[in-house]
């Protein structure tokens, strides 16, 4: 089927497209409550997997080839589009790539480390530093006030300015930027 896909069969392109599409948009709408984006995002992540199907080694499985590659797209869309993405800082990292140490780090690390927070707070940072709500429209969506958003925004950058300066080898790939 990959080799299929990569002579631009497009009945292979459909299947390995419907094999892996409720998977890829599961994962999606756990970071975005949007079905429309969710749908974008799947949608240019296999795009971009076709695009990159012959480059496809064989090696690990073909599912978590495609996840990187859907999960990437989903970083460049939030970069593209988050208004006020100023705490993070993301790489793209399609190819292998060498760590080059501590200003090198992986999205799904810091993602991890963003789901170690509390419930709300996690919350407050996705919408906030992923998705560019302002604090009033996470007010008005969480039934909270803005001055609690904001609390909650300043307590998960401490929490994980404490998660990512502990030094274990996961976390030395990750970066924050204030």
């Amino acid at each position: 089927m990959v080799r299929a896909c990569a002579d631009n069969d497009r009945r292979a392109q459909e299947a390995l497209y419907r094999l892996f599409f409720p998977e890829m948009l599961q994962m999606c709408r756990r970071y975005t409550r949007d079905e429309d984006t969710a749908m974008q995002i799947v949608n240019d992540g296999f795009l971009r997997v076709f695009k990159k199907i012959h480059t496809y080694a064989f090696k690990g499985s073909l599912e978590g080839w495609i996840r990187r590659l859907v999960y990437h797209s989903m970083a460049d869309y939030y970069r593209n589009n988050a208004r006020y993405l100023h705490f993070l800082v993301f790489e793209e990292r399609d190819e292998a790539v060498p760590e080059r140490g501590h200003e090198s780090f992986y999205e799904e690390d810091i993602l991890k480390a963003v789901r170690t927070l509390p419930p709300v707070s996690q919350e407050v940072f996705r919408l906030y530093a992923i998705e560019g709500y302002s604090h009033a429209e996470i007010a008005s969506n969480m039934n909270i006030s803005e001055g609690t958003s904001k609390w909650h925004l300043s307590t998960a950058r401490q929490k994980l300015r404490e998660l990512l300066s502990n030094g274990s080898p996961q976390n030395q790939r990750l970066n924050t930027a204030t």
